[in-house]
């Protein structure tokens, strides 16, 4: 049977749960400067298109990469207009709850709004996931059905993400980049993640993303990310996991085309089933796609 227009080589819906878009300009993206690289450029939609496209990648959600409203308009806008564009995982204000509430309802106006995150990796606070108006914003998340995704937790705020999944049940947590395990910095390290990423993982409302694990002068290939890749499944599941390609953010480490051919070379021994799950269907059901 030929494939369909939804479907990879082999059979099998690809759904990039981690994908940025932004364009230059004043006063956005401060965190992108001449020193980040190949990052400080414009990624347009038409780009990311062709890029999910030569991969084999069909349908994506694109993910805030700035905390400020404009971006989640421009990704919304994105979304409205291109059908790949399955999902926006958007910013609110989460220290201003009555703020995050008048944005909230702005945004669930539009159909393909389906989670919420921010930058917190960039807050120099040790417990910004316990400041108790943050907690009443995540409170009003849960009461909409939406999921908050927590970005490159590990090493502050791995272990504040346990304690906000215990402490809120209600509430779906999406641990970006499987918390950012430190393949670089040595075997205590990566120990010490991976005791922070199980405790996360006990806790039956948070899923993860197998995404952004380049890190800077360390391979990437299948074999070299067998150790995450293996704490990951046995902690989650096939049915707690997601692909994310965090493109452009991934050129730093490999080309999208080469982050697809590693998720897969690590997905092969599994059922088809259970390669499902991640390539698409642990996203669709968190982010009700």
């Amino acid at each position: 049977m030929p494939k369909t227009a939804d479907q990879s080589g082999d059979g099998v819906v690809r759904l990039d749960s981690h994908l940025h878009l932004w364009e230059l300009g004043e006063g956005q993206y401060s965190w992108l400067s001449p020193a980040s690289g190949p990052l400080y450029e414009t990624f347009t939609v038409e780009q990311a298109k062709e890029t999910l496209t030569a991969a084999g990648v069909q349908r994506a959600i694109l993910v805030q990469a700035d905390d400020t409203a404009a971006d989640t308009v421009a990704m919304l806008d994105n979304a409205a207009a291109h059908d790949f564009i399955a999902g926006v995982v958007g910013w609110l204000p989460l220290e201003d709850p009555a703020a995050a509430q008048a944005l909230l309802e702005k945004w669930l106006q539009h159909p393909k709004f389906c989670g919420v995150r921010t930058l917190i990796h960039d807050d120099p606070r040790p417990d910004v996931l316990e400041i108790p108006a943050v907690r009443e914003s995540l409170s009003m998340l849960a009461r909409a059905g939406l999921p908050f995704d927590v970005p490159n937790a590990f090493p502050r705020y791995l272990g504040q993400t346990a304690k906000l999944a215990a402490d809120m049940p209600e509430l779906t947590l999406v641990l970006d980049h499987l918390g950012k395990p430190p393949r670089s910095d040595g075997a205590a390290e990566m120990a010490r993640w991976e005791q922070q990423l199980r405790a996360v993982a006990a806790l039956p409302n948070t899923v993860a993303k197998v995404s952004g694990l380049h890190c800077d002068g360390v391979e990437y290939s299948a074999e070299a990310l067998e150790q995450v890749w293996t704490v990951a499944l046995d902690a989650f599941g096939p049915e707690r996991l997601m692909f994310g390609g965090d493109w452009p953010v991934s050129l730093l480490g490999a080309g999208y085309t080469r982050t697809v051919e590693v998720m897969a070379a690590l997905l092969e021994p599994l059922s088809t089933a259970e390669a499902a799950d991640i390539w698409s269907a642990t996203a669709v059901r968190v982010y009700s796609r």
